[in-house]
């Protein structure tokens, strides 16, 4: 009986070693490679262990990434060859679950007018550069006039899509986007004090986000720790020496805390997102035999309540743009109010018709998936930031605003006060990489030596100056200039021209209110001059999914 009890009791003592021994290797405080703590409590090393997932940022639907068949795998009748199927996969994004309204767009207007008020002339250009062209609305044969004094502002339109924002515009709104939801991110999470986003702008102390990461202290113009939130006062009265290490807390990256940048999608994850694959797993409709957002081959509904109700917004034959007053009507002329029609398996609105929209990509007639079927996308431009004499990252001064002139004469800014400066990386970036050689990359495979068989035969410089063995798209080049004068415009008259495909030529998707059923077809793709706008192209945003692929960390299905 002696040696029974002693048996037991070593048995447990077992046990509770390796329990003991099992729950302090599994700390989420203790480091898997050191054994040593990472909560910072020794004065050490400190990670966050204690992320979850990331959030959901204001106006957007998670939309999980996977394999798909992008490309047009319907009937082909036009035969554009531009869109022929191809193999991608893309990985979980964020998309805005509606297009971006006026609604939203005047807000943006609105901050930018009080911060950069246009009757300053060193900050003129600014508001005036970002004006959506609302006489794109003008037909030489049409009466559109309500809409081109109306559409923009007046309530009645306040929920419709914004139009008249060309490509450029377009990016600049994504970028004040995610500096004015990180800025209240911080303020709700404590690191900045309540009331700052709104009651601190100024034209010289703006908040970026990039700048924020990087030089904190320089944020609002240097007066940031005149801003600090609650968590910087609980640091401050808990440390013994009012030092700025223990006074001035900043959240980093590793905080998890600053969300990644809203951005125009991708061609690829655009198309995928509107294909909404995700309620449907027949093999047809994975593989993208999907010819709508919704299921079927048709544009009118099947269901009982709204049986033969149109479920987009297009045009239905010529001179027919809403259908017959009260009956089988699509409840639109022009564009409709957002989340007027049912929304697709990811539940997002209008990914078919109303406005077609712009994405992130250059425009070219094929999708090269030979050099990549992952995260597909033809656009990078690699840039680092510029470091200045005292051997820090530089940030835009209200005096060093730099400005481009669009081949249409609009003048818009380049950068903002408070933003890093930029510069394209060099060779320090660049050499003995194998995965990129140069910071432009927007004809990679397509114009240059590397992908002409017969470069060779376009050896003549043309009127640029500019030889076409080193660009296979010979588009027309505008000149804008300006002298003593004022702004100098020059028509390329060249008739040598083949093709109005360049660099700045970006694709657009979806079909429009404008537009026949061939182009709601989520696979159809166009393009236009990304310094261009019209009454039927629109644009919402996008943002990365960082973490696992789906949401909650759910494990992955063995």
């Amino acid at each position: 009986m002696k040696k029974r009890s002693i048996k037991i009791i070593l048995l447990l003592a077992v046990v509770s070693l390796g329990f003991f021994s099992c729950k302090r290797s599994s700390s989420n405080n203790t480091s898997r490679a050191t054994g040593w703590r990472i909560d910072g409590k020794d004065g050490g090393f400190t990670a966050n262990t204690k992320y979850k997932d990331q959030e959901t940022a204001p106006g957007l639907v998670f939309v999980e990434g996977g394999t798909f068949t992008m490309g047009k795998t319907q009937d082909d009748p036009m035969h554009d060859w531009n869109n022929t199927p191809n193999q991608q996969h893309v990985q979980s994004f964020y998309m805005d679950e509606t297009e971006v309204t006026n609604l939203m767009y005047t807000e943006y207007l609105y901050w930018t007018k009080s911060v950069f008020p246009p009757d300053d002339p060193s900050y003129r250009n600014i508001y005036t550069g970002i004006l959506p062209d609302t006489l794109v609305w003008r037909d030489r044969l049409g009466f559109n006039e309500t809409m081109t004094t109306n559409y923009l502002r007046h309530p009645g339109y306040a929920d419709y899509p914004v139009v008249g924002v060309n490509w450029i515009q377009a990016v600049q709104f994504c970028q004040w986007r995610t500096d004015r939801v990180n800025e209240s991110v911080l303020e709700r999470e404590g690191y900045i004090a309540k009331g700052v986003k709104t009651d601190s702008i100024e034209a010289g102390s703006t908040f970026s986000t990039e700048a924020y990461l990087t030089r904190p202290k320089e944020t609002y113009g240097g007066k940031i720790d005149d801003y600090k939130g609650r968590i910087a006062d609980k640091a401050s009265k808990k440390s013994k020496d009012s030092t700025d290490a223990d006074t001035n807390v900043y959240a980093k990256r590793t905080s998890g805390v600053i969300l990644p940048e809203y951005r125009l999608p991708t061609e690829a994850e655009w198309e995928y997102a509107a294909k909404g694959l995700d309620g449907l797993r027949e093999y047809n409709n994975v593989r993208g035999r999907k010819k709508y957002p919704w299921k079927g081959e048709f544009t009118r509904s099947g269901n009982r309540k709204r049986r033969g109700d149109q479920l987009a917004n297009f045009k239905q034959g010529k001179g027919d743009y809403g259908g017959i007053a009260g009956w089988s009507d699509d409840g639109a002329d022009i564009t409709a109010r957002v989340k007027s029609y049912p929304p697709n398996d990811h539940g997002l609105y209008d990914m078919a018709g109303n406005v077609a929209e712009w994405v992130a990509d250059v425009y070219r007639p094929i999708v090269d998936d030979e050099a990549n079927d992952f995260n597909y996308y033809r656009g990078n431009v690699y840039t680092k930031n510029k470091i200045n004499d005292q051997g820090t990252v530089e940030i835009v001064e209200a005096g060093s605003i730099k400005y481009d002139t669009l081949a249409n004469g609009r003048i818009m800014a380049r950068n903002l006060p408070g933003q890093l400066a930029q510069v394209d990386v060099d060779e320090k970036e660049t050499y003995l990489r194998t995965n990129f050689s140069k910071s432009d990359n927007r004809n990679y495979r397509d114009g240059d030596t590397a992908s002409s068989r017969y470069f060779d035969r376009f050896n003549d410089d043309d009127e640029g100056g500019e030889s076409d063995a080193k660009r296979m798209y010979n588009a027309p080049k505008h000149v804008v200039d300006s002298d003593s004068t004022g702004m100098v415009r020059q028509f390329d008259k060249s008739d040598s021209r083949t093709t109005l495909i360049d660099d700045n030529v970006r694709v657009y998707k979806g079909g429009s209110w404008k537009d026949r059923a061939y182009w709601i077809d989520p696979a159809q793709r166009r393009a236009f001059p990304e310094y261009m706008a019209t009454s039927y192209i629109g644009f919402r945003c996008a943002m990365s999914r960082v973490g696992s692929k789906s949401q909650g960390n759910k494990r992955p299905r063995k």
